[in-house]
Formats: C-alpha cells, sequence, structure tokens
C-alpha cells in the first residue's frame, strides 16, 4: 500500500473514495434519467474519474466505493421517520431510485468495483453513518480521504466534513466531483 512521509515525519496513507456513482444517477436509463434528471454533468467526469482510479490501482492506494441503495419496501424512506419532513423525490414521483440488487443500485460499468474494492452500503447521505466504512479505514491504517463522485453537495461533501470531524485528513478532486447544478 502507498505511504508518503511530510517532512514532519508524519507518514500519510491516503485511500480514494468514490462516491456514488451508480446507474440510477449516472446512466442513460437509470432512475434520474427516467424521471428527466439532467445528468450530463455526472456523465461528464466519468473520464477523469476513471483515470484517477486507475492511477492509484497503479500506486497501490486503495479504492472504496459508496452505494447510496434503498430498499424496494420502502422501509428505509426518511418520511417514515420524520414528522415534518417533505416528501423526497422518489415518494413524489413514486419512482423507486436505486433499489438495493438491482442494476439501478450498483456503480456504472466503467467504473466497476474490481473483485476486492471495498463497496460501501449507505443508506444516508454520509457514508460514515451506520455502515462499516471507519472501521475498514482504520483496518489498513488509512488517514487521508480523496473523495470523488456525485453529488458533490450532497453526499460528497457530507461524507468529507464527517470524515474530517472523526479526525481523517480529507481532500477532494474538482474534476472528479459533479452535481445536477454546476454552481453546487
Amino acid at each position: 500500500m502507498f505511504t508518503a512521509t511530510l517532512p514532519t515525519g508524519r507518514i500519510i496513507t491516503p485511500a480514494l473514495i468514490v462516491v456514488d456513482m451508480q446507474n440510477g444517477f449516472v446512466a442513460k436509463g437509470g432512475s434520474y434519467d427516467r424521471i428527466g434528471m439532467n445528468t450530463t454533468l455526472y456523465r461528464e467526469i466519468i473520464p477523469k474519474l476513471k483515470e484517477l482510479i486507475e492511477f492509484c490501482r497503479a500506486m497501490e492506494i486503495p479504492v472504496f466505493y459508496t452505494e447510496a441503495v434503498k430498499e424496494a419496501s420502502g422501509i428505509d424512506v426518511l418520511t417514515n421517520i420524520h414528522n415534518i419532513l417533505p416528501k423526497s423525490r422518489q415518494e413524489r414521483l413514486k419512482v423507486p431510485i436505486c433499489i438495493r440488487g438491482t442494476w439501478d443500485g450498483v456503480t456504472i460499468d466503467e467504473l466497476k468495483p474490481r473483485e476486492h474494492d471495498p463497496v460501501v452500503i449507505k443508506r444516508r447521505d454520509s457514508a460514515f453513518q451506520d455502515t462499516e466504512f471507519r472501521v475498514w479505514l482504520q483496518s489498513i491504517g488509512v488517514n487521508l480521504l480523496v473523495f470523488t463522485g456525485i453529488d458533490t453537495s450532497i453526499c460528497v461533501e457530507t461524507s468529507l466534513r464527517d470524515g474530517f470531524n472523526i479526525g481523517y485528513d480529507v481532500a477532494i478532486i474538482s474534476d472528479a466531483t459533479a452535481s445536477g447544478d454546476k454552481r453546487h
């Protein structure tokens, strides 16, 4: 595994985090595409992200993937918990988005995880909330998280902030992240 030593003597052990590059959000024919969302900006980062993943693999930097999934039954929908939260896009349009175990819910073919790449299944915006992500990172000594993927202003940012707040150094690759709105 790749490490670097800073002039201070601190050892940096990075990992690349690929956030939610799933068919349902990114692919033509995925849920977001079917409900008319503009997914062009998501697809534009695929070549840069693919290049970055290949670089990390060549340098023996671990690559972690996250997949945001929902249950077909809807048991995990936030309005089942919150009393005043407005209905999600999925609930309003009655379109299941990234259902666990479906094509929609897995990472796009162009960036597909390899057999031993860890995939963090998440139910909320943060890769850290109610997942094994932190334990996995600690078990291999990672202390720098390099974030990529979508949506920059939601899942990427929430995961980055949570990682920083629990003690990780964090970075974001601006041309390997995207939102549906360029301002985000």
